[in-house]
């Protein structure tokens, strides 16, 4: 397996042009599954594979399934600044030192897991009430200098929950 292949198990996010009502389903559906297949991704994982790093020099399973729901919640929190605010500017953070903090280490991540079911839910009852305009509302990524609709990020996250979770599988038996 190549090193882009491990790095990027379902491929680089593609950004759509524009998504349809359908679309957006398939998507919100995607996250709302996620939680359950990274924990069958994560399901009897020794401590060995969980500190394994999926890719020479990337992040242990363990850090990606801790990873997974700090990002999630971000995306929570933008989708409700933009329903809310007028074009906010999103608080970007350090996702790599988070990664390396203590909770990531010592907490189990049955924890994480739990975190990212109960988040996913709320999530996804958010999202299944929103109109075709609200999908249009933009938040700004001040680290990107860009504007980015909900739409957009519905698409990156259903993505990221894909390629965590292909991340996990992979270091199983090793």
């Amino acid at each position: 397996m190549s090193e882009n292949t491990r790095q990027y198990p379902v491929g680089r996010f593609q950004a759509p042009g524009s998504l349809s009502w359908a679309d957006r389903q398939r998507l919100i559906e995607s996250i709302a599954t996620a939680a359950v297949r990274m924990r069958a991704a994560a399901d009897g994982l020794s401590d060995r594979e969980l500190d394994t790093p999926y890719r020479e020099e990337g992040w242990t399973a363990r850090q990606v399934i801790h990873h997974v729901p700090e990002s999630h919640m971000n995306a929570y929190l933008r989708f409700k600044l933009a329903l809310t605010e007028t074009n906010p500017v999103i608080k970007p953070y350090d996702e790599a030192a988070w990664a390396k903090l203590n909770d990531v280490k010592e907490a189990s991540v049955e924890s994480s897991l739990a975190l990212l079911d109960a988040l996913h839910q709320r999530w996804v009852v958010l999202m299944k009430g929103m109109s075709d305009a609200d999908w249009e509302r933009r938040y700004i990524h001040p680290e990107f200098g860009d504007s980015r609709t909900l739409a957009y990020t519905l698409a990156l996250y259903a993505w990221h929950g894909d390629h965590h979770v292909a991340h996990v599988q992979s270091v199983r038996g090793a």
